[in-house]
């Protein structure tokens, strides 16, 4: 019998980072939260857990943007991130450098989504998609077992949408300013509405717009890629189960009937909705990204 490998896994987020320490999600060895400050404090926070662990790989799924080709420069690297002072930070030659491991790096979203896949609620799907909706807006897209990449990963969060009649807002993003994550992000969220988006009562008008930006991009990614399932996590829709519906519906009635989509709509219930893996589909990421390296 094979041993499974124990996997160290590092899920760099908005406002918190979680090390786990696990081969899956029936076991799980350790888990460990920081808060998301500067790089330095971070990254030794995260290594002093790591420290104490013996594993097998690393696994490491980080917000971004981030650097994943190998033939390029800023490999490792995150690069021109919304976060304040992670531009530039060199995460993967840090860790080879101090571990000595296999590591295996992806995009947040791509190490859930691929964690959706092998144990959530995406598996035996050829293609899928995780979407998280915190401090920014991510879309990991996975097809044939493997996350979409072409020069570069996709940025499908900053995709500019139609907005709302009426709605004025210019938009959080300090590249983009209204594209979605300039809209539906935590911070967007905040600053559009005026208190925290946990605050907001769950009946109130602003998750009608929210509803509707975000069923926006669902239609896109849908006409684009198809995918047999998407889940939508993040602490912005966390516990916020009521959204689905109206997520679905507003996304039924925006494809229209169109095609082979017709077929798809039918089965909107089972299509959208929350990670398989819950709130554990992050942290779990970073163990699946570990177990490809």
């Amino acid at each position: 019998m094979t041993q499974e490998k124990l996997i160290a896994g590092i899920e760099l987020g908005g406002t918190k980072c979680v090390a786990l320490l696990a081969t899956g999600p029936n076991d799980v060895r350790d888990r460990v939260t920081v808060p998301t400050t500067d790089p330095a404090a971070t990254l030794a926070a995260l290594e002093a857990a790591l420290d104490r662990w013996s594993f097998d790989a690393i696994g490491v799924a980080s917000f971004g943007p981030v650097g994943l080709d190998r033939a390029r420069a800023d490999y490792g690297s995150i690069t021109a991130t919304t976060k304040p002072g992670w531009t530039g930070t060199d995460l993967i030659r840090r860790l080879e450098a101090r571990y000595g491991k296999s590591i295996g790096f992806q995009t947040d979203v791509g190490g859930a989504a691929l964690a959706e896949g092998r144990w959530g609620g995406a598996q035996g799907m050829s293609a899928h998609a995780y979407i998280t909706i915190g401090t920014g807006v991510g879309v990991g897209l996975v097809t044939g077992g493997v996350p979409v990449m072409g020069w570069a990963h996709g940025e499908a969060g900053h995709m500019r949408l139609p907005r709302a009649p009426g709605d004025s807002y210019a938009g959080w993003c300090r590249f983009h300013g209204d594209c979605l994550e300039g809209l539906i992000s935590g911070p967007a969220l905040a600053e559009r509405f005026g208190v925290p988006g946990d605050q907001l009562p769950d009946d109130g008008p602003e998750w009608d717009l929210f509803v509707h930006d975000l069923a926006g991009m669902l239609h896109n990614l849908v006409v684009t890629a198809a995918p047999e399932r998407i889940a939508i996590g993040g602490g912005v829709v966390a516990a916020r189960d009521y959204l689905f519906p109206k997520l679905r519906t507003r996304l039924v009635e925006s494809l229209g009937g169109y095609g082979a989509l017709a077929e798809w709509a039918e089965g909107i219930e089972a299509r959208l909705g929350a990670p398989g893996l819950g709130t554990m589909a992050g942290p779990l990421g970073a163990i699946a990204v570990g177990l490809e390296a």
